[in-house]
């Protein structure tokens, strides 16, 4: 195994574990022995768990900032991409959440931990929004004074939403159609030229 594919491994095994077990009953050598490899390689790679615990999280949020930059690429118009990237970051986070199993409650146990790890991929993200918006008002769909501001304000508004969407308590008793409905028409009543 390459030095890369061996660090992935390890860092879906310790996952893997960590959604099992939680993470304080995880130990390295736990990982060690379930990854196949021996104390050393996992020692070459991380200094301890809560390193690997950065792994993981960063890896979960790779998946999420790799989707995103598909879903601006997408032939979709600038104010369906608005919407696909609010709801496929709050289903992600929550497809994330739910696999990690006993790691759910490390994520908002370790908040500031979590928030540490996401911040360059937050500005990636925040990027995503912005290069939207902008390719929005090139095309004359949107009408926005200040892109950095309202990129911010999108993504900010995502990012509070994450934890009642996981939770199933945004918009109780819509359905999902019903409620994505409703973010359209506030989309389209901020961004889409009157």
């Amino acid at each position: 195994m390459s030095i890369s594919k061996t660090r992935l491994h390890l860092v879906d095994c310790a996952r893997e574990l960590f959604a099992r077990k939680g993470l304080d009953a995880t130990t390295m050598n736990d990982i060690a022995v379930a990854s196949g490899k021996g104390r050393r390689t996992l020692y070459t790679y991380f200094k301890n768990k809560e390193e690997i615990y950065e792994a993981v999280i960063t890896s979960e949020l790779e998946r999420l900032s790799e989707r995103m930059d598909e879903l601006a690429n997408t032939k979709l118009t600038p104010e369906e991409k608005v919407l696909a990237l609010v709801y496929t970051h709050l289903t992600m986070m929550k497809e994330a959440v739910s696999r990690n199993g006993s790691l759910r409650a490390e994520f908002f146990r370790n908040i500031w931990t979590v928030e540490r790890v996401r911040k360059t991929l937050d500005i990636e993200e925040r990027n995503v929004i912005r290069r939207v918006l902008e390719e929005g008002i090139v095309a004359g769909y949107f009408e926005i004074d200040n892109v950095n501001l309202m990129a911010d304000i999108i993504y900010y508004s995502i990012k509070g939403l994450e934890v009642p969407y996981i939770y199933d308590r945004l918009g109780e008793g819509l359905t999902e159609d019903q409620s994505k409905a409703i973010v359209a028409d506030i989309l389209k009543r901020v961004l889409v030229k009157k």
